[in-house]
């Protein structure tokens, strides 16, 4: 086995929380870092331009891992398709581009749970920190951080359509989903700097790659990390199956930031996790943690879909030999379509009396986007879609072998309670009611999805269960928290050993009210203050409703 370098501190995972932590780790000239990364090094197009996210989103390809998740029992026993990042950026490279940080709330259950210091006014300040919001700094918003957020456009009367046909159904207006009032229809902040993506690659890695302390290591795959005594002091590499695998030695800690999926999977490749079930693949146990692997949260999605009867959706500005000009225009000046995500509004609702903040998300796509764009209806259409922000039911990451190039099994157990289920079903009924006002009067075309022949209860139930999908959020699968059955404590280090920390997504107790994004990065930033022994900023009080 071939030994390579010697370094302070090795990241497992280029993706939104690597590159955070490459960054400011690296940022002392003393200490020295190893970042590997899966996946290569994000030079696409259909990275770099916003309006490749449809792409890249919806098929298997150099920066999509394209998982599958084991049959849904709850729906139709359907196996669904789970994308998630991989090269440089990660998931920030493929996502959506919506910078949403969730509910006030949702961190200060975090904090209720006995999380001391991960409440609301405690992360502000890293929210703030990381943010480069292009109106400057404000009591919610960092106007000098890496990550690039700028307003959506909202450009196309398709848009406003949308906005206005939210207050004809009796909702609230917001004018930032980051402020102090989340709830209701308002155009979306987005990552996109200049026309371009700007992802954790972009924003955190990129500036620092000259940096002598700091190693990036790409297309190789982490088989396991490697112990001695307890602790950990480096990390299994292989280039591809088969190959010699490398051990990359480090004196402090080990970083795993591979996502919900892959972070348990590389614990449990490495004897960290369910004893019994580590075992039945030969893995010897080091540390028994059946936490590893549970809890896994996702948003499921369901939408509404229409024909629209004016040449305004992404359809008709790209269709055909319109693709060529479209990518000219957006090589030559970074403009047109070509920047666009074409999901610039959306809203936050209740979807029943006595909440205490929206459960309820929509995304407002000015195409129809049927199963992950998969499905082209040819013609100009609009998409709303409705995920449950805070589901009741909890699935899990579990390993399908002991060799890391094999998927794991994902089952994320959707709709396994009756409130989620209700929730599902009367986001159906909230979009049509909204797709049904006079502001779409001059755009509604005919309804591709649910369809004229879903109405009732049981077809409403019926139709998510086969067309439901995800929405890209899966969180929780090496959870923090104060008790022994957590697999981290508050400092998001790996219990039962030593020299070991997750920090990613998948150390989120609890699914977050929005898109997870701008939060993994948020907790990437506090993370580095932890582990470099910085005093955390002072909390930031602020009123949110």
């Amino acid at each position: 086995m071939h030994i390579e370098g010697d370094f302070d501190y090795i990241i497992v995972g280029a993706g939104s929380a690597g590159c955070v932590l490459a960054n400011r780790l690296s940022a002392n000239p003393d200490i020295k870092v190893c970042l590997i990364e899966a996946g290569k090094k994000d030079n696409s197009l259909m990275v770099r331009m916003p309006a490749g996210v449809g792409s890249l989103i919806k098929e298997e390809n150099p920066y999509n891992w394209g998982f599958w998740t084991e049959p849904q029992a709850h729906m139709d026993n359907r196996k669904l398709w789970w994308p998630r990042g991989r090269g440089w950026g990660g998931s920030s490279s493929i996502n959506g581009m919506i910078y949403i940080r969730g509910h006030a709330r949702d961190y200060d259950q975090w904090r209720q749970t006995g999380l001391r210091g991960w409440g609301f006014d405690d992360v502000l300040p890293y929210f703030k920190r990381n943010e480069g919001y292009e109106r400057g700094e404000t009591e919610f918003h960092g106007g000098d951080g890496p990550l690039k957020v700028s307003d959506s456009p909202m450009d196309s009367a398709s848009y406003e359509a949308f906005l206005q046909a939210g207050s004809e159904a009796g909702y609230k207006q917001t004018d930032d989903f980051n402020g102090t009032q989340q709830e209701g229809f308002g155009p979306y902040q987005r990552t996109i700097h200049e026309g371009e993506r700007w992802s954790s690659s972009f924003a955190y890695l990129r500036p620092v790659l000259d940096r002598p302390n700091l190693t990036v290591k790409s297309t190789a795959l982490v088989s396991r990390v490697v112990f001695r005594g307890g602790t950990a002091h480096g990390v299994e590499v292989v280039a591809k199956k088969g190959a010699q695998p490398e051990l990359i030695h480090c004196n402090k800690e080990v970083i795993v930031c591979a996502g919900a999926v892959q972070s348990p999977q590389i614990l449990m490749l490495s004897g960290i996790g369910p004893a019994d079930t580590i075992r039945k693949h030969g893995i010897a146990s080091i540390a028994d943690l059946p936490g590893v692997g549970a809890n896994l949260q996702d948003h499921l999605d369901v939408t509404v879909v229409h024909e629209m009867t004016q040449k305004l959706s992404a359809y008709s500005q790209q269709a055909g030999l319109k693709k060529i000009g479209v990518g000219l225009k957006y090589l030559m000046s970074k403009k047109g379509a070509g920047a666009d995500n074409f999901l610039q509004a959306g809203a936050f609702l209740k979807s029943r009396e006595g909440l205490d903040r929206p459960d309820l998300q929509l995304h407002y796509v000015n195409a129809a986007m049927i199963n992950h764009g998969n499905t082209d209806i040819g013609k100009d259409g609009f998409t709303i879609h409705a995920c449950q922000l805070r589901p009741e039911s909890r699935g899990s990451v579990t390993l399908a072998s002991a060799d890391p190039f094999d998927h794991p099994l994902i089952d994320p157990n959707y709709l396994a309670t009756e409130e989620d289920r209700r929730t599902m079903r009367e986001a159906v009924k909230m979009m049509r009611d909204i797709a049904g006002q006079n502001a779409f009067n001059a755009l509604r075309g005919t309804e591709i999805l649910p369809g004229e022949s879903v109405r009732t209860d049981e077809e409403i139930d019926a139709f998510i269960r086969s067309k439901g999908e995800t929405i890209y959020h899966p969180v929780g699968t090496v959870a923090m928290g104060i008790h022994d059955s957590s697999p981290l404590d508050g400092d998001l280090r790996v219990r039962g050993v030593e020299g070991l920390r997750v920090i990613d997504a998948s150390v989120m107790p609890t699914l977050i009210g929005g898109n997870t994004n701008a939060p993994t990065m948020m907790i990437a930033e506090k993370a580095a203050d932890l582990i470099l022994g910085n005093a955390a900023p002072a909390p930031v009080e602020m009123e949110v409703a």
